[in-house]
């Protein structure tokens, strides 16, 4: 009898940390949902919505000038980033550094890009720290849920949007309700 629980309770962490590390990949080098905080990118995303981020693009595809990204804050390696694409490496960019102050022509060297938030006066980005390194951008966003979650909590990725809040019944509904045709894919 205990040899029998035991054998069930082994399978069952195996199968648990199989299925954590399939997660794990899918959410790191696949894509996963990410929840954007700070009025940087208003209007186009606002605080606290949730959007869809794939991670392919950056290793395949490239990322376009005009692309969202969500990238590693280069002045804080522990949090996270979501930024327009202005420009890519070889651009001359004219900004204002910082806001309002002056202008001046910053050249994007070779592996980097330019990010700057949609909402200029209330954002921390290119203009402030320089290029960004074009292995800290994380992904690309490609879908805006209309969700929001009210819990004011720094960018996250994958699981960990699960795993910082407490999602209602109700929330995970609307969801399903509002992106039925996408699951279907």
């Amino acid at each position: 009898m205990l040899r029998g629980v035991l054998g069930k309770a082994f399978r069952l962490a195996g199968y648990t940390i199989q299925y954590g590390c399939i997660a794990h990949c899918a959410f790191e080098y696949v894509g996963g949902v990410v929840m954007c905080s700070g009025p940087s990118m208003e209007p186009t995303i606002q605080n606290s919505d949730i959007v869809f981020a794939e991670n392919l693009s950056r290793h395949f595809y490239g990322i376009q000038r005009g692309d969202i990204v969500i990238a590693k804050s280069p002045s804080d390696p522990k949090s996270s980033i979501c930024k327009r694409v202005i420009g890519l490496e070889g651009d001359k960019i004219l900004a204002d550094n910082p806001p309002d102050i002056f202008k001046s022509r910053n050249y994007v060297p070779t592996g980097h890009v330019w990010l700057e938030g949609d909402n200029l006066e209330n954002s921390t980005d290119s203009r402030c720290y320089g290029p960004v390194p074009y292995g800290l951008i994380r992904g690309r966003i490609f879908f805006k849920t209309g969700l929001k979650v009210s819990l004011p909590v720094s960018v996250s990725f994958g699981l960990s949007v699960i795993l910082d809040f407490c999602v209602t019944a109700q929330m995970a509904t609307d969801f399903l309700m509002i992106n039925k045709y996408f699951l279907l894919i």
